[in-house]
């Protein structure tokens, strides 16, 4: 059977590895729609290619280029929506079997919301929907009846160890961590990073924002606060450890001191493709593990206080509540700050630290809270500035 799918953020590293993994497996996908950014030839070669009968666009500005772009490649039947309304437009498709959520941000709140509402299954590779409403979303997933698969590597592979019938067995989750490229650095070089520096991952190819996160091991923060949501464990029940390998890409430990770890390739595309076709396993041609030639696994502790934002990020988990929103969008523009050389790269945490300190977290929200406060968060942040 055809599985049908919609993948928001087509045109990113993650949306253009899941077409990879289409490709690999053409006979099981058809892709329906299609969302993408400010990247229009991309776009038009994936429409040309797949054939999606929706796309979305960022800006509703490009709309008419697209259409332009088309109509000189192909004579396309493609229906053209833009902004939010149409990432909503394309999750509430009643045709589509699952949807991947691969934009960036809290923009993927929204139409992960309207998809399990209308009890589409979600694959989920936008952790900032769980960081910034993981209440909200689960409650709404648990009342659909609806399963979010994870498909980031750390979450994905906690998601593959955990034995439904010992989830009350677990010990604790352990999710690992490369380091990123700084782990080596010393306080005073940090002071010294650089966009172009940040922006170097030394295992995995990501987007901007994602690569910044990782090099300030703050993605591993979000990572803490979204493995609470998704798997129902306590914070006190989640662990780091920096693995610069990234062979293992997280464990599970149970009380009887059994630790299942999964294994593999620095590659998305596997667990991208297992949540594609969850619960079933399916053969493909990506490169496998070497065992002989695998010269060393190795472990440490994450440096809190080399790297603060992922102390933070458990402060504001336990905290909980709307505290996390904050540190969410927070983080978010302070990263774009850096991005264009407004802030330097040790400012992203003391900035998220200074805004949080303002806050007073709500425990009972409704999606509308969410997104003001995520709107006060960053505007907090040009606020603080001064304060550095």
């Amino acid at each position: 059977m055809v599985k049908k799918i919609a993948i928001l953020g087509s045109t990113g590293s993650v949306g253009r590895q899941t077409l990879q993994v289409v490709d690999e497996l053409a006979e099981q996908f058809e892709v329906i729609g299609l969302a993408a950014g400010a990247n229009l030839q991309l776009l038009a070669t994936q429409i040309e290619k797949y054939r999606p009968k929706y796309v979305s666009l960022a800006s509703a500005a490009d709309v008419p280029l697209l259409k332009d772009f088309l109509k000189s490649k192909t004579e396309s039947k493609t229906e053209v929506f833009s902004g939010m309304n149409g990432l909503v437009n394309l999750a509430e498709l009643p045709e589509i079997d699952l949807l991947l959520v691969a934009v960036s941000g809290i923009n993927g709140l929204l139409p992960t919301l309207t998809a399990l509402k209308n009890k589409t299954t979600v694959a989920l590779a936008n952790k900032e929907t769980i960081v910034t409403a993981g209440s909200l979303v689960m409650q709404t997933a648990k009342e659909a009846g609806i399963r979010i698969i994870p498909v980031d590597s750390e979450h994905s592979a906690v998601f593959q160890c955990l034995e439904e019938e010992n989830r009350t067995a677990v010990d604790k989750l352990i999710l690992t961590a490369s380091g990123g490229p700084f782990v080596n650095y010393t306080k005073e070089e940090l002071l010294q990073v650089t966009p172009e520096k940040a922006l170097h991952h030394p295992n995995w190819k990501m987007g901007a924002k994602i690569t910044v996160d990782c090099a300030g091991l703050i993605n591993k923060g979000l990572e803490v606060i979204e493995a609470h949501w998704l798997f129902g464990v306590p914070y006190e029940k989640i662990e780091v450890v920096v693995h610069p390998q990234s062979i293992i890409h997280s464990m599970v430990q149970y009380e009887d001191g059994a630790i299942l770890a999964q294994m593999g390739c620095t590659d998305m595309r596997v667990p991208i493709q297992y949540a594609l076709t969850y619960p079933k396993r399916v053969a493909n041609t990506f490169p496998k593990i070497d065992f002989a030639k695998l010269q060393e696994i190795s472990f440490s502790e994450p440096d809190y206080l080399k790297f603060p934002g992922l102390s933070l990020a458990f402060t504001a988990g336990k905290i909980g509540g709307t505290m996390t929103t904050v540190f969410n969008g927070a983080n978010e523009e302070a990263v774009q700050l850096f991005l264009k050389g407004g802030i330097r790269f040790v400012d992203i945490p003391h900035i998220i630290e200074k805004v949080m300190a303002q806050h007073n977290a709500l425990e009972n929200f409704v999606l509308s809270d969410i997104l003001e406060i995520d709107q006060w968060a960053r505007l907090k942040v040009q606020e603080v500035l001064p304060t550095l």
